[in-house]
């Protein structure tokens, strides 16, 4: 008989990063084990959250896992409810997914009602620790999110360093972000095709930051950076593509001001499923300029497409980077070092197969264990 493993997580019909890890984690381990998402009935609230829709829109769906949306993430009487459920089930493990701390009291609360009833059961993926813009409030919410784990799976070495200072000595497993390579391939592959039909000559250099835009993601260096980059390759274009959760006038004056408007192509939206392959297959290289991270599915997205990346050198971004090979790692806040690596990257491509290398390290990907660390999780569950 399989295990029972239940995840709480969101699934579809929300969108994003987190509930495209959770959709994975639950393919890569229903082979193995008897698997059920709690899913939420409410995320974040309408006026905490910065984007347009929580919800998927798009037309075709990655993935079609099956959950169950009962877990409201501000309603105490819920967590209640939710922790009579989880006692009633009998699982094996109890796995939470871990990645911001606006959780910390309906993750805190559920984990601490349970965890008689699954004493050394009680597992948190730490997608991260404390968000990125973290204040001392987040991490007393993080201290209560996470004090009630028995256990933890860190997603990257930072974070396997930084649940080190929650996790009281409990044990702390390591894996690491799928490769997410579950988006179809545009209709269109040609990539001087695309380039064309996104307003780019076909010989362009298409430089491409993809994802929501917040300030520590680090767009306004990126965008300083590219009239040194111009200075290198005269034919290089920017194409932004995600929706902002920053005011966009910030990055359209500062555009404005450098005189790189015919350079820089914005798209402000969150991409349908069906959308992502077009904007990849269009880039010659992916942009990370990130000021602070600890790991990033638009990172792995790109690995699904076999483009390399040009990140920086912050939290756990240059861990998953094989320098020189699947891309480049370069100092963080300096728009000569974002110029260098484009440099290095032009340098390099007429010699170096990126899309040999980054399949090397596909294969290599730790996620690809995630059932024979469930399995040993489980194991010393007993």
């Amino acid at each position: 008989m399989k295990k029972k493993i239940i995840l709480i997580g969101p699934a579809y019909p929300y969108r994003g990063g987190n509930a495209l890890f959770v959709n994975h984690t639950y393919e890569f381990l229903k082979n193995y084990f008897d698997v059920k998402i709690y899913n939420y009935k409410l995320l974040y609230p309408s006026f905490l959250f910065p984007g347009t829709t929580q919800f998927d829109k798009s037309k075709e769906q990655v993935f079609n896992v099956p959950s169950e949306r009962i877990v409201n993430s501000i309603n105490p009487f819920n967590w209640l409810k939710v922790a009579s459920l989880l006692k009633k089930q009998n699982a094996d493990l109890v796995v939470f997914d871990w990645w911001h701390p606006f959780f910390g009291f309906c993750h805190g609360v559920i984990s601490f009602l349970i965890r008689k009833k699954y004493k050394n059961k009680i597992l948190f993926i730490t997608e991260n620790v404390v968000s990125h813009e973290a204040n001392a409030i987040d991490k007393i919410l993080t201290k209560i999110g996470l004090s009630s784990a028995s256990k933890y799976l860190a997603l990257s070495g930072i974070v396997e360093k930084e649940v080190q200072q929650f996790s009281k000595g409990k044990k702390v497993y390591r894996s690491e972000l799928p490769v997410y390579d579950c988006y179809k391939q545009s209709e269109q592959t040609d990539q001087k095709m695309l380039k064309r039909e996104l307003g780019f000559e076909e010989d362009a250099l298409v430089l491409l930051f993809f994802g929501y835009v917040r300030k520590y993601k680090g767009l306004d260096i990126l965008i300083e950076a590219f009239p040194k980059i111009l200075s290198v390759n005269s034919k290089a274009k920017l194409l932004v593509v995600g929706e902002f959760y920053d005011e966009p006038k910030v990055y359209t004056d500062l555009i404005s001001k450098l005189g790189i408007e015919d350079k820089v192509k914005l798209i402000n939206q969150f991409v349908p499923n069906e959308e992502v392959g077009k904007y990849y297959q269009t880039a010659d290289v992916v942009m990370l300029p990130y000021r602070s991270a600890t790991q990033s599915g638009i990172l792995n997205v790109a690995y699904g497409f076999y483009k390399p990346v040009i990140v920086t050198d912050v939290g756990g971004l240059a861990e998953f980077v094989d320098e020189g090979r699947t891309g480049f790692v370069v100092k963080p806040n300096s728009p000569d070092a974002i110029k260098d690596g484009v440099k290095k990257f032009l340098s390099s491509k007429v010699q170096t197969n990126f899309t040999v290398h980054i399949q090397e390290r596909n294969r290599k990907n730790s996620f690809n264990q995630l059932p024979e660390v469930f399995e040993k999780i489980l194991k010393e569950s007993k």
